[in-house]
C-alpha cells in the first residue's frame, strides 16, 4: 500500500513536478548572482538618511529606492522625462550599472509559480508542491522500513549503484525536497487567502502633515534612524505636492515620513504573520540565503532524475512478476500458492513452484497474498512464498494478509507450508514469514514442513526445500529458478597459494585480473561464479577491493561441489565467468571506533581484504579457528605483515586438530575481559564462516556479554553485529 501511495502520485504528476523542479533549481542560481555583484559589506556602515542624500546628488529625480534582500541597492528616477533604474554604489551614490531584470529569469519565475496561466496556475503550482510532499513523506517511509528503521537511514543501500540511484539520490535530495514543499505550500495558501500573510495590516495614511520648508532628505531624523541593512524600499513624494510623504519600508514595519519634521508617522510593526511569510517565502527561494538557494535547487535537480528512474523501476516490477501459464481458477484449484514481495523478486520463485507443480498433475492457482479470501473449496493445501521487508514487516503484496486472514479464517487443518525469503544482514531475517507461519498455525491450519528460509535468493536452498515439499506430496518436486544476475565478467587466474592438503581439506587462494578493467567492488561483496555447464552461481566472498588490482578469493574443495571443484582445477591464465553482487551490509563501519573480526576457514578471506585496506591503522582485532597451523593457517605470511605494520591490532588463533585443541569460540570466552572493553569503546563484530560456526560464536558471545547487560541481538540492532555466514 505504502508503496502505491508512492508510485501513483509520482506517475500521474511527474511532468508537472519536473516543470516545477527544474524552474526552481534554474531561480535558485539568482539569490548567488545577486550576493556575488552587490555592495552590502559597506551597508552596515550607513543609514537610509545618508544613503538618500548621496543619491540625491547623482539622481536629481529619484522616485525610489530599494534594497533587495542579498543586499543590492536600486533606484528609480525620472530624468528629462525619461525614466530608469541604476543599481548604486552606497557608499557614494554613485551609479554601477543600469539595472535590467532578466527577461529570462522573468519568464522562467512566471512558470514555476503559475505555469503562464494566472491565479489558476498558482493553484495548478500548489497541487505539484502537494505532490512533492506527498512524494518525499512516502519515500521517506519506505526507505526507512527498507533500512529496518528511522536509525538505519544513514545505513549504505544494498545491491549495485543502478539499483540503488533511486534511493540514493532521493536520500540526499530528501531535506531539501521536504523544505521546498512544505514552503511552497504555504506560499499557494497565502495567495488564495487561506492562510493570512500580515499584508492586511497596512498603515493609514497621516491625517496630520505639517508645512513649512521642506527638509533636505540627509536631514529627515526618521530616515537617519534606519540602518540601510533593514530597508527594504523608498518611496519619494510626488514633486510640487507638499501634502505627500515618504512611503518607508522596513524589516521590522511599514510608515510615512514627514518632509517637513522628518518625523515617523502612521508607523505599523509588521505581526508575526507577516514575518512568518517573509522568513517561509526567504526559504523557499533562497532571496537573501544564497547559500540555502543553491542546495535547495540541487535537490530540485534530483526531482526529474528521481521520476525517470522511479518510472523505470516501477515499469521493471510490472515487468518482473512472470506471466504465470496453466494458472487455475481459484475455486478449481488443489493446490493454492500465495505470494508476498516488495519489488517482485519472490514471483520467480513462485513461478518455479508453480510449474513444478503442475508438470506433476496438480491443479494450481498462484496469487498475491492480499488477495486471501479463505474461499478455495477444493484447496488441499496452500503454499505461502514471502519476503520480509525493512524491519520485520509485510512486503507491499502481503501488507492485508494477517488481517484478512484473521477476518476469514480458512479450513479447518488445511495443510500448509511457509518459506522465507530474505537477507541474514538484517537483525529480523524472514521475521514476517515466522508471523505468517504462526498465524496460519492459530487459524487451525497444519504444517506440511516446519518454516523453512531461504538467504540471498539460493538457488540451492530453494531447491533442497522444494525436494523437502515433494516428499510430504508424495512425489519428485525439481525446483530450478535462476535470479536474473548482473552482467557478468570474464576473469584470468594469475595467482594460486595451497593450504591445506596434509590435512585433506585442500584449500585454494584465488586471484584472478580481468583482460581489461576491473569491475568495482570492495572487500566483503560477493563474486557470482558460474562452473561450466551450471546455470546456478555460487558465491563466494571477496578478501580484495578492486584498488587491489585483483579479484581474490579463498575456496576450500568440498566432495560433489561443482563450482569448488572447478576452481580447484583451473589451470594458471584459464577464464571464468563471474559478477559482483555488492554486499554493502557486511564491512566495518566508518570511524575510529575498534573492530573485532571473528572467522573460521575460508571466512578469513573478506576479514584478511579488511585488514589489508586498514590503512589508517583503527584497531582491528582478529579471532581465527582453522585445523592445523602447519598446513592450514590461511593469510599467515600477510597477517603476520599486518601485525608489524599495525593494520592489525591484535591475532587470536584457534586450532582443532593439534594435540591442545580449541575453537574459536573458545578464544573469545578466553578473552571475555579484552573483549567487553572493545565493545564499551563502540566496537562493532564482523562475523564471516559457516552457519555452524557462527551460531557458535553468538552463544560465546552472549556469554561474554552478559555482565554488560547486553546480548548479539542487542548489537544487530544496533547495527554493530554483522554476518555472512553459509
Amino acid at each position: 500500500m505504502l508503496r502505491q501511495f508512492h508510485s501513483l502520485p509520482g506517475l500521474i504528476a511527474a511532468l508537472l513536478v519536473m516543470i516545477l523542479a527544474i524552474s526552481g533549481a534554474v531561480l535558485s542560481v539568482d539569490p548567488a548572482l545577486e550576493r556575488l555583484h552587490s555592495t552590502s559589506t559597506a551597508a552596515g556602515q550607513l543609514n537610509v538618511g545618508q544613503l538618500a542624500g548621496r543619491v540625491a546628488s547623482h539622481f536629481p529625480g529619484v522616485e525610489q529606492i530599494q534594497r533587495t534582500a542579498s543586499g543590492t541597492v536600486i533606484v528609480y528616477y525620472n530624468q528629462d522625462g525619461q525614466s530608469g533604474a541604476e543599481k548604486v554604489d552606497p557608499l557614494t551614490g554613485q551609479g554601477l550599472a543600469p539595472y535590467e531584470p532578466s527577461a529570462f529569469s522573468r519568464w522562467i519565475k512566471d512558470l514555476h509559480r503559475s505555469l503562464f496561466i494566472g491565479t489558476p496556475g498558482h493553484g495548478v503550482a500548489g497541487v505539484g508542491a502537494l505532490f512533492m510532499l506527498i512524494l518525499s513523506v512516502s519515500g521517506a517511509l519506505l526507505l526507512a522500513r527498507r533500512l529496518g528503521g528511522w536509525r538505519n537511514l544513514l545505513r549504505p543501500l544494498r545491491g549495485t549503484f543502478s539499483q540503488r540511484w533511486h534511493a540514493e539520490v532521493g536520500r540526499l535530495a530528501l531535506l531539501g525536497l521536504l523544505l521546498s514543499a512544505l514552503s511552497g505550500l504555504y506560499l499557494c495558501a497565502s495567495t488564495f487567502g487561506l492562510i493570512a500573510d500580515g499584508s492586511q495590516s497596512e498603515p493609514a495614511f497621516p491625517t496630520h502633515i505639517s508645512t513649512g520648508p521642506v527638509l533636505p532628505v540627509a536631514n529627515l531624523q526618521a530616515l537617519r534612524s534606519i540602518d540601510l541593512n533593514d530597508l527594504r524600499e523608498l518611496v519619494y513624494p510626488s514633486p510640487g505636492n507638499p501634502q505627500d510623504v515618504f512611503s518607508l519600508r522596513t524589516a521590522q514595519g511599514d510608515g510615512y515620513v514627514d518632509l517637513v519634521s522628518g518625523a515617523l508617522l502612521s508607523w505599523q510593526a509588521h505581526d508575526s504573520m507577516h514575518n512568518v511569510y517573509q522568513l517561509i517565502y526567504r526559504l523557499h527561494t533562497g532571496e537573501g540565503l544564497w547559500w540555502l538557494g543553491l542546495p535547495l535547487g540541487l535537490c530540485a535537480l534530483c526531482v526529474p532524475l528521481m521520476s525517470v528512474t522511479g518510472m523505470l523501476l516501477w515499469w521493471r516490477r510490472r515487468k518482473a512478476v512472470p506471466n504465470i501459464r496453466h494458472n487455475s481458477p481459484a475455486q478449481s484449484a488443489d493446490s493454492v500458492i500465495l505470494v508476498g514481495s516488495e519489488n517482485n523478486s519472490s514471483w520467480g520463485f513462485a513461478k518455479a513452484l508453480h510449474d513444478a507443480l503442475h508438470l506433476a498433475g496438480h491443479r494450481v492457482h498462484s496469487t498475491a497474498m492480499n488477495t486471501w479470501t479463505g474461499d478455495y473449496r477444493d484447496a488441499k493445501r496452500v503454499v505461502i512464498l514471502t519476503a520480509t521487508h525493512g524491519d520485520g514487516d509485510a512486503p507491499a503484496s502481503a501488507s492485508q494478509f494477517l488481517t484478512r486472514l484473521n477476518t476469514v479464517g480458512l479450513k479447518p487443518d488445511l495443510p500448509f507450508a511457509v518459506l522465507g525469503l530474505g537477507d541474514r544482514q538484517f537483525p529480523r531475517f524472514c521475521q514476517y514469514a515466522h508471523q505468517v507461519h504462526d498465524a496460519m498455525v492459530q487459524a487451525g491450519g497444519s504444517p506440511l514442513l516446519g518454516l523453512e528460509t531461504v538467504n540471498r535468493q539460493s538457488a540451492q536452498e530453494f531447491a533442497r526445500w522444494g525436494l523437502a515439499l515433494g516428499e510430504v506430496l508424495g512425489h519428485e518436486l525439481t525446483l530450478v529458478h535462476t535470479p536474473q544476475q548482473p552482467q557478468s565478467h570474464q576473469l584470468q587466474l594469475t595467482e594460486r597459494i595451497v593450504y591445506g592438503e596434509q590435512v585433506n581439506a585442500p584449500t585454494h587462494v584465488l586471484r584472478f585480473k580481468a583482460p581489461g578493467v576491473l569491475p568495482d567492488f570492495l572487500a566483503g561483496d560477493l563474486v557470482g561464479i558460474f562452473a561450466p555447464d551450471n546455470p546456478v552461481p555460487r558465491f563466494y566472498s571477496l578478501a580484495s577491493s578492486s584498488e587491489d588490482g585483483v579479484l581474490e578469493i579463498c575456496v576450500r574443495k568440498h566432495e560433489g561441489g561443482v563450482c569448488s571443484q572447478f576452481l580447484h582445477g583451473l589451470k594458471i591464465g584459464a577464464p571464468i565467468e563471474a559478477f559482483i553482487q555488492p554486499n554493502p551490509q557486511f564491512r566495518p563501519a566508518s570511524g575510529d571506533h575498534p573492530v573485532i573480526l571473528i572467522g573460521a576457514g575460508t571466512g578469513i578471506g573478506p576479514l584478511a581484504g579488511f585488514i589489508r585496506n586498514n590503512k589508517a591503522r583503527h584497531p582491528m582485532h582478529l579471532y581465527w579457528g582453522g585445523r592445523n597451523p602447519t598446513s592450514d593457517f590461511l593469510y599467515e605470511p600477510e597477517l603476520n605483515r599486518y601485525l608489524a605494520d599495525r593494520r592489525l591490532t591484535a591475532l587470536r588463533a584457534a586450532f582443532s586438530q593439534v594435540q591442545d585443541r580449541s575453537y574459536v569460540q573458545d578464544r573469545l570466552i578466553s578473552d571475555a575481559l579484552a573483549l567487553r572493553r572493545l565493545i564499551e569503546k563502540g566496537a562493532q563484530v564482523l562475523v564471516c564462516g559457516s552457519r555452524e560456526m557462527a551460531k557458535g560464536v553468538m552463544l560465546a558471545l552472549d556469554e561474554v556479554l552478559a555482565p554488560l547487560n547486553l546480548t548479539v541481538l542487542t548489537l544487530k540492532a544496533q547495527g554493530r553485529y554483522r554476518e555472512d555466514v553459509y
